[in-house]
């Protein structure tokens, strides 16, 4: 590694004190494909990422940082509960930041071939930001996979996105609070946050609601979904601006979402429906709002990852490009999954169920 890192200004100094004493580290590889946000079911996922104590903590967090939660939202324009809500669900609050040599696990995962060239890169930016001064290579602590501080920034997004708050030359998201906040927030704004508006609401659809009409891909003014009877959960009234597109994290048979740009953003952050969906609600509850109001289908039993992984290839097969066959239901499956449902006149939900997966299996 070292005539690329010297190739991005690393001197020998760092690089050597850097990798002093690193080993393999077989404990990072284990966790690799296992996130909870995509092998759980969502209810199991948002129960726990949702929980008592976490609101409880992110209402008294609220208090503490109040003011510089209001100059960082006025400053980036994004919403200060989302922002807390990531700070929640990433570390609990700084409870937990990994504990990590994060230039270990980062070298470890590139030696072992698993996505090699993203981590090789993310190794390499590592070096870049130790050789930057904002941290020390003993302090570069973080996840498995080497993610780092408050709110777990990989190499690659803390030197693009991390912010000194303070303006003391450290970007320190590892220990200092505001810092990590505004570089939250400053990663949100950067990927488009839309001011002033919400990430979205839980509603109701209307017993006539035409599934195959209504593509989760296509935003609509809300104006038009209160015109067919979409109304919110919550009782509320729907807002005169903005758009939304319906999502059904677990079919017609759970709750239904309105979702705006903003929460396509928070997705920006992890990909999973499901986490950005906990961030979404936790954001929600933080700020003083109830629980959701529809139940979770928790008697269907979700689809194991190896029925997910023959659904994709089955997709796959049959032209509804589903992409990379991992085991992971994400967009692509969701959006093959409507399409195999609308050709054959299912009610297209694009929710895989055990019903869905024996048809795909009996037809091969």
């Amino acid at each position: 590694m070292w005539p690329q890192a010297r190739a991005r200004g690393v001197s020998r100094a760092i690089f050597d004190q850097a990798f002093a004493g690193v080993r393999l580290n077989r404990a990072v590889l284990k966790p690799a494909g296992k996130q909870a946000e995509f092998v759980k079911p969502i209810w199991s996922y948002l129960t726990n990422s949702v929980s008592p104590r976490r609101i409880s903590q992110g209402r008294e967090h609220a208090r503490r940082w109040n003011d510089t939660l209001a100059n960082i939202e006025r400053r980036y324009g994004v919403d200060r509960y989302v922002v807390l809500a990531i700070w929640g669900m990433e570390t609990s609050y700084g409870g937990f930041t990994g504990n990590q040599n994060v230039i270990r696990a980062l070298a470890s995962l590139a030696f072992a071939g698993i996505r090699e060239d993203f981590f090789r890169n993310e190794l390499l930016t590592a070096l870049v930001i130790l050789q930057q001064g904002h941290v020390s290579a003993r302090q570069m602590t973080g996840s498995w996979a080497g993610a780092m501080g408050q709110t777990q920034f990989m190499p690659t997004s803390f030197v693009k996105y991390a912010v000194d708050y303070n303006g003391d030359g450290h970007k320190n998201i590892w220990t200092h609070v505001p810092d990590a906040l505004a570089s939250t927030a400053n990663y949100l704004a950067r990927f488009g946050w839309q001011r002033g508006i919400t990430w979205g609401y839980e509603v109701v659809l209307p017993r006539n609601f035409d599934y195959a009409a209504h593509d989760p891909r296509v935003n609509r003014p809300f104006s038009y979904w209160s015109s067919i009877g979409v109304r919110r959960a919550d009782g509320r009234a729907m807002p005169t601006s903005s758009s939304a597109a319906i999502m059904l994290p677990a079919g017609r048979h759970g709750p239904a979402f309105l979702m705006t740009g903003n929460f396509k953003v928070i997705k920006e952050y992890n990909r999973s429906n499901a986490y950005a969906l906990g961030v979404a609600h936790l954001s929600d509850r933080i700020a003083g709002m109830g629980p959701l109001k529809q139940s979770w289908p928790r008697k269907d039993k979700p689809l194991s990852k190896s029925q997910v992984m023959f659904m994709q290839r089955y997709l796959n097969r049959h032209g509804y490009k589903a992409g990379k066959v991992d085991g992971r239901v994400g967009e692509n499956v969701t959006a093959a999954i409507r399409d195999f449902q609308l050709k054959r006149g299912l009610v297209a939900d694009g929710y895989p169920t055990q019903a869905l997966w024996r048809t795909m299996r009996n037809s091969r």
